[in-house]
């Protein structure tokens, strides 16, 4: 939004008068965010560096046929000026362009003048046409001013030229009430009768019209008074169409609105300067002397004043005369109702339409003007006989009309004013500090905000009706805060902050959480049997003891019910292959079931699997193969997404299935197995690539969760440093012993030990194996150095060997 420095000053006691730069200071410390200032002049350059001069003498150049060698006074001195013009002359006052002096033509781009040399003349100077000064169009010769012009009087003076500042503001949509001059300027006086300890008001408007209600020419009738609940008019008669006055035209460029004629540039002034649109209809188009505001008919067809035929929705509300449709309430006039050059008499209107209405009509009509973009907000229902007021007295001054009876003003019950809950304990908890009682008070009340009512920390406020956005308590804190100064609220060392009650979720939503979390990483949901193939039982003697057979299986291939969620992935696999599925990647929410003495259990698991191609192949992508890293960073993920973050024990995996493989356990119960399947249980079922698999206790993670509690961590503010180690040990050897040995050895830097690679193998001697482990550290009051990490890793790798027996591989 662009606002007028000028204007601003208008509505500011003179005590409040601050530079351009010292106001957007201001503005942006109270939530207005000035993103630029602008100087505007009412002519282009402002005339700086140009004077008026005496041409002294005047004489043919020796050189040129068509150019002259003057001598000109601009004050004090006499400069040499080689000058083309036809018509100048010795004795003449002229305007003169001196040495540095950047001139801003009216058409072309803007250029700097010069010491020279023209045909071997000396120029210092330039005498100037109107048109290179944007002072008019002619360009037929210098411009010759009256004999009586002061010579070395500054050209800006003499023609009175005006400097003002265009202050653009980054508006919020929700600030409705800073839509104006007048609601910006009211933001000013309470944030420097804070901070300066003033007691002074904002002007208030002045030169309203004395109107006086009834006996208006017009008759108004609202149908819908859901979609407006005031509308008030009245008659301006003997109007003469002109352009405005220098003032208003210049107000109205700086915020960057062409002037059209007084008739139409006093609403912009009225819209702009205070915040309420206004809309004034040639009054020879009200026909039957009446308006009527009512909805339209579906597909009636409508010409606004950008003359584009619009076709009406049956919610639209239209301002209506005894015929006809002459404009959409609150978004855009008609073209056969609006002022024109031959207007004499204008029906004035001021209204306050439903925001929900008028942002429909806007958004269904394509249209977005300076009046919807306020009424859809919400602007000040009780304002609306102040602008009528303000708005006529305007007509009267500059126009010369005459205010015919009086004003008629239809109003449904507008609310005045709303009411909110407030508490000075709730605000000191929010902003972190103490207030004093009475800075708050002194602050709302120049935020035109009263207090009704004071019942110990309970406070009941009465909101005025132009703050829409001041509905609830946080609202209230926000005001103060920002009229306080946010800069003004010191940083705590600490912050209190309360999580809150966590509601436990359901085991359905939990599902749901982590479908939806794997499938955002592009796993694919399966959906398998509880029955199995029989023979699966054969690879392992604990599977064999624990399976539950079916008495009359329909074939082998459903011959028990599995035990192991493995089992129904391997099938998936299979399946998958079969079809030419290059890329697999599977999850699946199922039970398994055993048998427990003489009885039955069942457990509900979830399956991660992975065989095959990583990624999808593409033309800019290296598809890769699924490997245990990529299995790894899902079991991890899942962890974290169900809000497990300590308590948790790495151990190596010893499951029959596993070629290699990892553990996780909470509290000393499992959570989660995964590891690569070995190749020959894929042999026996016909697989042909590699198979990565994990699995979670679904049941006792749901359950574990209800004793996990929120944890917060301030954010590291300094860089982390990593390094590894790949560790030869002996078979035996579990990494919760190599974890547990590496952070008794190092101090508190060290952040985390993991595990990111098991092998045995090829290559390595019998009863061996190795560990590939990270290490992660980080100081939380500076950036670590190598030495210091070093010294560490030394440390830990000393204890290794010491305890564990391990050395480098």
């Amino acid at each position: 939004m662009k606002i007028s420095y000028n204007w601003l000053l208008d509505f500011l006691p003179e005590d409040y008068h601050r530079s351009p730069d010292e106001l957007s200071e201001i503005l942006t410390d109270t939530g207005l965010e000035v993103e630029g200032v602008e100087r505007v002049d009412s002519i282009p350059g402002g005339l700086e560096g140009i004077v008026i001069g005496e041409v002294l003498t005047c004489k043919k150049h020796e050189n040129a046929d068509k150019l002259k060698c003057t001598t000109v006074k601009i004050g004090t001195e006499v400069v040499p000026i080689v000058c083309g013009a036809p018509n100048v002359e010795a004795g003449q006052k002229v305007v003169v362009a001196t040495v540095g002096a950047t001139i801003h033509p009216t058409e072309g781009d803007p250029f700097e003048i010069k010491k020279a040399k023209i045909r071997g003349e000396v120029s210092q100077g330039m005498i100037c046409a109107e048109d290179e000064l944007s002072l008019g169009q002619s360009h037929a010769g210098i411009m010759v001013l009256p004999s009586g012009a002061k010579v070395g009087q500054k050209a800006a003076d003499y023609f009175n030229v005006t400097t003002d500042y265009q202050i653009e503001i980054g508006l919020t949509p929700n600030r409705t009430d800073a839509m104006s001059h007048f609601g910006v300027a009211r933001d000013i006086v309470a944030a420097l009768n804070h901070k300066e300890g003033k007691q002074l008001t904002i002007k208030p408007l002045s030169n309203l019209a004395d109107l006086k209600e009834g006996n208006c020419p017009v008759t108004i009738e609202v149908e819908n008074k859901e979609r407006c609940p005031r509308y008030a008019g009245l008659v301006i008669e003997n109007l003469k169409v002109a352009p405005s006055p220098e003032w208003l035209q210049n107000r109205l460029k700086t915020i960057g609105l062409k002037p059209i004629n007084n008739l139409v540039d006093i609403t912009n002034y009225v819209c702009h300067g205070f915040g309420h649109p206004m809309h004034a209809f040639d009054l020879e188009k009200v026909a039957g002397q009446k308006v009527i505001v009512k909805t339209a008919k579906a597909k009636d067809k409508f010409t606004t004043l950008d003359e584009v035929e619009r076709t009406l929705h049956e919610e639209d509300l239209m301002i209506c005369n005894a015929e006809s449709a002459m404009c959409i309430a609150g978004v855009f006039g008609g073209l056969s109702s609006g002022v024109s050059e031959t207007t004499k008499g204008i029906f004035l209107e001021s209204a306050y339409f439903n925001p929900v209405s008028v942002r429909k009509t806007a958004k269904r009509q394509a249209l977005n003007t300076d009046a919807s973009f306020r009424y859809e907000r919400g602007i000040d229902p009780t304002a609306t006989l102040t602008a009528l007021q303000f708005a006529a007295k305007l007509y009267t001054d500059i126009a010369g009309g005459e205010i015919k009876g009086g004003y008629q003003d239809v109003n449904a019950g507008v609310a005045t004013s709303h009411q909110c809950e407030f508490s000075l304990k709730g605000l000191n908890t929010l902003a972190g500090v103490d207030f004093d009682k009475e800075t708050v008070k002194a602050i709302l009340k120049d935020l035109d905000i009263t207090i009704l009512s004071e019942k110990e920390d309970k406070w009941t406020l009465d909101i005025p009706a132009y703050r829409v956005d001041v509905t609830r308590h946080a609202d209230v804190c926000e005001e103060v805060m920002r009229i306080y100064g946010f800069n003004a609220i010191p940083i705590p060392q600490k912050i209190a902050l309360s999580p809150g009650k966590r509601e436990r979720l359901s085991k359905h939503k939990a599902r749901e959480i982590i479908s939806a979390f794997l499938a955002a990483k592009g796993l694919a949901e399966g959906m398998s049997n509880g029955l199995t193939n029989a023979n699966y039982k054969t690879f392992d003697a604990g599977i064999e003891k624990s399976a539950i057979n079916l008495l009359n299986p329909l074939s082998s291939d459903l011959g028990i019910l599995r035990n192991s969620m493995l089992f129904s992935s391997l099938d998936a696999v299979l399946y998958n292959q079969k079809f030419g599925n290059e890329r697999i990647a599977l999850f699946e929410f199922g039970k398994a079931y055993f048998k427990a003495g003489e009885g039955y259990n069942e457990n509900e698991q979830l399956a991660i699997t992975l065989s095959g191609l990583a990624n999808e192949e593409g033309w800019n992508t290296n598809a890769g193969n699924a490997s245990w890293s990529d299995l790894k960073s899902l079991v991890y993920s899942v962890i974290d997404r169900l809000g497990f973050k300590s308590a948790l024990k790495t151990t190596e995996g010893k499951e029959f299935w596993m070629e290699y493989g990892m553990e996780i356990s909470f509290r000393k119960k499992s959570l989660v197995k995964w590891g690569k399947v070995k190749a020959e249980l894929l042999k026996k079922s016909d697989i042909k690539k590699e198979v990565f698999f994990a699995v979670f206790d679904f049941d006792f993670a749901y359950e574990a969760l209800a004793n996990v509690k929120p944890q917060i961590a301030e954010l590291p503010k300094f860089p982390g440093m990593r390094r590894d180690l790949s560790l030869l040990l002996e078979k035996e050897v579990e990494y919760q012993a190599l974890e547990k040995v590496s952070k008794k050895a190092a101090n508190q830097l060290l952040q985390s030990v993991s595990l990111f690679d098991v092998y045995e193998g090829k290559n390595l001697e019998k009863g061996k194996k190795s560990y590939a482990l990270s290490y992660q550290f980080r100081s939380p009051e500076k950036t670590l150095t190598d030495k210091e990490v070093d010294a560490q890793m030394d440390k830990i790798m000393k204890s290794l060997e010491k305890e564990l027996g391990a050395s480098l591989r």
